[in-house]
């Protein structure tokens, strides 16, 4: 899964990668409005953990751009700000959710695993596609009850396709849900995808 973290603070950005890539996440991050918005014009993200102040604009400003362009990202501010009235207006602009600062990281990773469970996968854990089971937090796949060794790699593009099916799924945006921001590097040489029948 491919997150956007939208946040100025250096230390507290390092620390949420950090602990998101752990998890298994791949998460980029935009430090000034600029260029969070020229991220969010260029690719495409599973969640969006996002500040409201930030240099060079207003983070509820970006949250009104990605609704105006009916983006389906979650989005969950993270901020200093606690007042109920910046709550209120975060989420009738369309965020998911909201958690002020400080927090714990487990509590940040917890509400980003769900809201991607809730939008991508209609809140399972697993996915099902006819004889194919995948297990999104174990990242194990089967068919027919039979599990198939993938690399992370591997699994990771099954669930994009899986959870992409009957879309046509075009070979940059394969590359930015693979690789993010060096996506680029894929229009320098054709990418195969082989099905195997098991």
């Amino acid at each position: 899964m491919k997150l956007l973290l939208i946040e100025d603070e250096k230390h507290l950005a390092e620390s949420i990668v950090h602990y998101l890539e752990e998890s298994d996440y791949r998460c980029e991050v935009a430090s000034d409005f600029q260029t969070a918005n020229e991220k969010i014009s260029l690719y495409s993200y599973d969640c969006i953990m996002l500040d409201i102040t930030l240099p060079g604009g207003h983070g509820l400003d970006l949250l009104k751009e990605l609704k105006r362009r009916k983006r389906k990202e979650g989005v969950i501010i993270i901020s200093a700000k606690n007042s109920l009235d910046d709550k209120i207006l975060g989420l009738e602009l369309g965020a998911d959710d909201y958690l002020p600062k400080p927090f714990h990281l487990a509590e940040l990773g917890a509400r980003v695993k769900a809201l991607i469970r809730r939008n991508k996968f209609d809140g399972s854990g697993i996915l099902d596609l006819d004889d194919l089971s995948l297990d999104i937090q174990g990242k194990t796949a089967s068919v027919q009850n039979q599990k198939i060794d993938l690399t992370k790699s591997e699994f990771d593009l099954l669930l994009f396709l899986v959870s992409n099916k009957n879309k046509v799924v075009s070979k940059n945006a394969i590359g930015e849900h693979l690789s993010g921001d060096d996506a680029d590097r894929f229009d320098n040489y054709d990418l195969f995808i082989l099905t195997l029948k098991i």
